[in-house]
């Protein structure tokens, strides 16, 4: 059974990430369990989550889903825009709410970290090269 769509297309937060992820080397966008996700081989990035909280679904509707290193993702977990995501988080998923306090700098940073954990070497060598 398909998973209905989770996400609204003219959401200028999706708009946000799908720029900064797919101007990444070789990525692609894909709806996975209705949600959009950025991925090259593996998933890098996915917008919008959720979790269980007592039981209950609680989304995270503009929210990144990240793959990141072991150290920065404890760092941000201490944060109270961060969340463990159902599923994924087990597997070190981390997943960051967005707002208007969001800045758009580090969001870029923490995609583009994500991308780097999962990313092909040669891809990752490309984007160096573009970095110069």
């Amino acid at each position: 059974m398909a998973h209905p769509q989770m996400f609204d297309d003219d959401d200028p937060w999706l708009e946000r990430v799908r720029e900064i992820a797919l101007a990444l080397p070789g990525a692609k966008e894909k709806i996975s369990h209705g949600r959009p996700a950025f991925h090259t081989v593996k998933v890098h990035c996915y917008y919008g989550g959720s979790l269980k909280v007592d039981g209950e679904w609680v989304p995270h509707e503009q929210s990144v889903m990240l793959h990141l290193p072991p150290r920065e993702r404890a760092a941000l977990a201490e944060e109270p825009r961060s969340y463990v995501p159902a599923y994924l988080g087990p597997s070190g998923w981390l997943g960051i709410d967005l707002d208007e306090a969001t800045d758009l700098v580090e969001l870029a940073e923490l995609i583009e970290e994500s991308y780097r954990t999962v990313a092909p070497a040669r891809l990752i060598a490309e984007l160096e090269a573009r970095e110069g």
